[in-house]
């Protein structure tokens, strides 16, 4: 499966636990244009930066009929922690076996400090009302994923 033929439906198997511990399928979002992004590590600059520039354009999402999901392999209660510090106004799910991060993609090799290693590659996919991927973006910067996941979301 590749990222251009991804759809939420094909999830609707798939649970992950969310911030509060909540059992959610991605399928569950459709009817609503979605943006999920994947983010390495609850807490940390990078994954913050692009959290909170989510959520400060959450109205603007919202009144899009669209919504914010972010995803990643921190436990429930490490990403309720980080939501409540950081008001993220949106769920956050947990995918500690990386069941889902690696059908879209976003997991993949990385290097730090010249070590090579498998984690998740900082990314966003926005699908339509149908459930149909209409953007995909792996390996972006946190800002540019903010900027791109947003004019996509609140153009469609």
């Amino acid at each position: 499966m590749t990222e251009s033929t991804l759809t939420l439906q094909q999830f609707a198997d798939v649970q992950l636990l969310d911030d509060e511990g909540k059992p959610v399928s991605l399928a569950d979002f459709v009817g609503k244009r979605t943006l999920i992004f994947f983010f390495p590590r609850a807490d940390t600059p990078g994954c913050t930066t692009q959290a909170c520039g989510f959520r400060d354009a959450f109205p603007r999402i919202q009144e899009a009929n669209a919504t914010v999901i972010g995803i990643s392999a921190d436990p429930p209660k490490a990403l309720a922690k980080w939501k409540e510090k950081q008001n993220l106004p949106y769920t956050l799910l947990s995918d500690p076996d990386h069941k889902i991060i690696e059908a879209f993609g976003a997991w993949g090799e990385k290097v730090n400090y010249g070590k090579k290693y498998m984690g998740i590659l900082r990314s966003h996919f926005v699908f339509g009302a149908d459930g149909k991927i209409e953007d995909t973006q792996i390996k972006i910067s946190p800002e540019k994923s903010i900027e791109k996941g947003v004019k996509t979301l609140i153009k469609g």
